[in-house]
């Protein structure tokens, strides 16, 4: 029997947001420059906590794969944090290593860490238990050591799974809904363009932090959206805020019902 995941998101980022509030009716779905300039919340104020949510509002999860990546994750977090939006990362393991202060960074401001593998050398799917443990299962272990507790998603890379990932990938498996494809041309307007005329309601939108251009075009897509009534939310809280319960071992691509 498939295990109900174990959610942590409210006890990881509730301190993280004590400040962040519900806006007023009369800023939603502003951008968070509009916001400013009106003399309303500040950006860091932009996206109020999952739990001062209007029912009836327009959620999304950003997702990142392949970081941290010290110069443009950490442009990419300076920018969330201004706005006050919080996103999934899913992280390479050897990268770990060297940015173990960016991954307790991300968990502090409420971002929502998870598996990519150790170092993205092949398709988890095929592997025998002892490799698949020593992509997964050694991140995990890296990731635990660092912020104490061992309930990370999985993103197989290329999205690739099979039998045994589903078996062994100690939780959720989660895809993606909108691909911008930032890893080819890295043309911002394009991206931007993508992700816009696409978004809906429940989506996981995927992206790597590890290119400049990519920092540039989500910091775009969070105002464009905001401005178009859209809040950003981790993917737990993007399931939590659905009523949709995220079993271990099952693979999600958006949240609806």
């Amino acid at each position: 029997m498939r295990q109900r995941w174990k959610r942590t998101g409210a006890a990881l980022f509730a301190a993280a947001l004590l400040l962040a509030q519900g806006m007023p009716a009369f800023f939603r779905g502003q951008s968070p420059a509009v916001q400013a300039d009106a003399g309303g919340p500040g950006l860091e104020d932009a996206t109020p906590h999952p739990e001062s949510v209007p029912g009836g509002t327009k959620l999304i999860a950003l997702t990142f794969d392949d970081g941290p990546r010290r110069s443009t994750t950490t442009r990419l977090l300076d920018g969330l944090s201004q706005r006050g939006v919080r996103a999934t990362f899913f992280l390479i393991g050897k990268n770990v290593e060297v940015n173990r202060d960016l991954v307790k960074r991300m968990e502090r401001e409420g971002h929502q860490v998870g598996i990519h593998s150790y170092d993205h050398q092949r398709s988890l799917a095929g592997l025998n238990q002892a490799d698949f443990a020593a992509q997964v299962e050694r991140s995990r272990d890296l990731l635990s050591e660092i912020l104490g507790h061992s309930n990370f998603a999985l993103r197989p890379p290329y999205g690739q799974s099979d039998a045994g990932v589903q078996k062994w990938a100690g939780g959720p498996i989660i895809l993606w809904s909108i691909d911008p494809e930032d890893w080819g041309d890295q043309n911002v307007d394009r991206e931007v363009k993508r992700i816009i005329q696409n978004a809906k309601d429940g989506d996981i939108i995927l992206m790597h932090d590890i290119f400049d251009a990519t920092v540039e075009a989500a910091l775009q897509v969070v105002d464009r959206l905001h401005a178009e009534g859209f809040y950003f939310v981790t993917v737990d809280e993007l399931f939590d805020q659905k009523h949709l319960p995220l079993e271990e071992g099952e693979i999600y691509r958006r949240a609806e019902n």
